[in-house]
């Protein structure tokens, strides 16, 4: 208990600038850090886009024959089902039918009953 009577002022607030000052330091170091750690990772993002870009720009030519490989088939598979079924008229017909009364939409079920006062 004796030492702490003799220490002064000039060195308690000699500690705590020094303390905020280590702390403020840190914090400035970490906004570096992170934004470092956030170039690099976009640097490496942008390296991988080129490259994909570029793979692709070299398979697009095989693209446009995959597609029409793929048309073909389509057309094919239609007009192979076309021939299956029976021709309808393709005619559209929407009937109004009334709603008869369901608890299931009721929103009156939905409310709790209020209790009794005796």
């Amino acid at each position: 208990m004796d030492n702490f009577a003799n220490v002064g002022w000039s060195e308690m607030l000699l500690m705590a600038a020094l303390g905020f000052s280590v702390v403020f330091a840190v914090l400035v170091l970490l906004i570096f850090i992170m934004k470092a750690m956030g170039w690099v990772f976009t640097r490496q993002k942008k390296a991988a886009k080129v490259a994909v870009q570029g793979a692709v720009a070299a398979e697009e030519h095989d693209a446009m024959s995959d597609q029409e490989i793929a048309a073909a088939i389509i057309t094919a598979l239609k007009l192979y089902k076309s021939n299956l079924h029976d021709q309808e008229s393709e005619m559209l017909t929407i009937n109004r039918i009334a709603r008869a009364y369901s608890p299931w939409n009721s929103k009156i079920h939905g409310l709790t009953q209020v209790p009794e006062h005796k």
